[in-house]
C-alpha cells in the first residue's frame, strides 16, 4: 500500500542561507513583513499598502492587513500555526484569500544546520481537497499545478535568500 500524497498534492520549495538555525527561523517569523515580496503575486493587500505579521506561537496567525480602495483597514488571516517547534519546524494551516470557509492547506517549513548556514524547506500540501476547479489551481491540476505552486514559493525562497545577504 503507498502512501504517496495524490499527484498535484504537494510542491516544495528550498534555498541556503548563511546565518545559523535560530537566525533563519527568526528572520523568517519575525522578519516576514520585510523579506516577503510585494505585488499581487503575492500579497492580498496588492499594490495597497499592507503588512504581514506573524504571531510567533502555537495557535498564533500569519496575517495580512491592508488598505482596501473603499479605505480603512482589512485583516486576512493567512494561516495559524499548528505545530511549533523553534528552531527546527514549524507548521500552519494555510488559507488563501478566495478559500471557503472549511478549506485549507498545510505549509511546513523547516530549518537544518547546513555547513555555514541553514537549509530552509516549505512544503505545501493539502491541496487534493481542493476542487479541481477552485480558483486558487488557475485552472491547473496535478502536476502542473504543484509545479506553479513550487515556483510560487521558490520565488518567495529567494526573496528570504535575497534579504538574509542585503545588510541591515
Amino acid at each position: 500500500m503507498s502512501t504517496a500524497a495524490p499527484a498535484g498534492d504537494a510542491a516544495s520549495a528550498s534555498v541556503h542561507v548563511r546565518i545559523a538555525q535560530d537566525d533563519a527561523f527568526d528572520v523568517f517569523t519575525r522578519e516576514i513583513d520585510r523579506w516577503w515580496r510585494h505585488g499581487v503575486k503575492f500579497r492580498i493587500g496588492g499594490r495597497r499598502a499592507g503588512q504581514l505579521f506573524f504571531e510567533c506561537e502555537l495557535g498564533g496567525r500569519l496575517f495580512e492587513t491592508f488598505e482596501p480602495q473603499s479605505g480603512g483597514s482589512k485583516t486576512h488571516e493567512v494561516g495559524r500555526v499548528v505545530r511549533w517547534d523553534r528552531p527546527r519546524h514549524f507548521a500552519l494551516e494555510w488559507r488563501g484569500v478566495n478559500f471557503e470557509p472549511h478549506e485549507k492547506t498545510l505549509v511546513e517549513v523547516t530549518f537544518e544546520p547546513s555547513g555555514e548556514g541553514t537549509l530552509v524547506t516549505v512544503r505545501h500540501s493539502g491541496w487534493s481537497a481542493l476542487p479541481e476547479d477552485h480558483p486558487a489551481r488557475h485552472g491547473l491540476v496535478g502536476a502542473p499545478f504543484s509545479r506553479m505552486i513550487g515556483l510560487w514559493w521558490g520565488e518567495l525562497m529567494s526573496a528570504l535568500r535575497e534579504y538574509v545577504v542585503t545588510p541591515r
